[in-house]
């Protein structure tokens, strides 16, 4: 068994021939949680679909290598990114509720991807779709409701059961926590944390807010204007930054 989950090396990105991502490396262990935190526009949600291989037609990975679980990833066919993609990796987007289809209900959708990669029938995947939805504090009735009916907060642990509930080794999350009230925001990051310490999931995160960095992160890395500025584990990034951009990202949390 692999001791690094994921494993990133000199990993280059453009959109319509123009780089917007340069030279990027960093690991994951196992159980780890790194967080990429930087200004909009820094390149941390490109980082993360090129991970979970979601750039796109517009996009291309134009250098650099990405290993999961031992195994190069950096190109992929649609078939096997699709074996992968919500039983190895899953991904909690950042504006959950639209990424459903506002037509069908939270538990149909759930159950056709959970279809894709495994023969649990209705029966079974209500079952565990309702243990899991007690854990991150989601009523049942959930599965049975519209997109469209749920609160931002309820809508993010939705989006958090999609990506869950087959235990994926890694879990990708795109600014989570950013279209959610300060309350709302705090609550779900504990949702994430248990998680890890239930499952033992590596999670790599997007955030813009340090605040929710301080909260999580086991390891940060800290990006701008698409080039990596700093990378260290929790402690050194927040009590002794080297670069001025780091020590600014820090001083905008009144209190952390």
């Amino acid at each position: 068994m692999f001791e690094k989950l994921l494993r990133v090396e000199d990993l280059s990105i453009a959109y319509g021939g123009k780089r917007v991502v340069r030279d990027v490396s960093f690991e994951v262990r196992r159980g780890e949680i790194l967080v990429i935190a930087g200004e909009s526009g820094s390149g941390k949600s490109t980082i993360l679909k090129a991970i979970g291989g979601l750039l796109g037609k517009g996009g291309a990975i134009v250098g650099g290598q990405i290993f999961f679980d031992g195994r190069e990833i950096t190109f992929l066919s649609d078939s096997e990114r699709r074996k992968i993609s919500g039983e190895a990796i899953g991904f909690i987007f950042q504006n959950t509720g639209a990424s459903f289809c506002p037509i069908r209900t939270i538990g149909d959708q759930t159950f056709e991807a959970v279809k894709a990669h495994c023969d649990w029938d209705r029966k079974s995947f209500r079952e565990r779709a309702v243990d899991l939805m007690q854990k991150i504090n989601l009523a049942p009735e959930i599965l049975d409701e519209y997109p469209f009916r749920l609160s931002g907060g309820m809508a993010q642990r939705a989006g958090i059961l999609a990506a869950t509930i087959l235990e994926p080794k890694l879990l990708l999350a795109d600014e989570p926590t950013s279209a959610l009230d300060a309350v709302t925001q705090v609550s779900v990051v504990k949702e994430l944390l248990k998680l890890r310490e239930r499952l033992g999931v590596s999670i790599v995160m997007v955030t813009h807010h340090m605040g929710v960095a301080w909260r999580m992160a086991d390891r940060i890395l800290i990006m701008r204007q698409g080039q990596p500025v700093e990378f260290g584990t929790r402690e050194q990034i927040f009590n002794k930054p080297h670069e001025p951009y780091t020590q600014e990202l820090i001083k905008a949390v009144p209190r952390l």
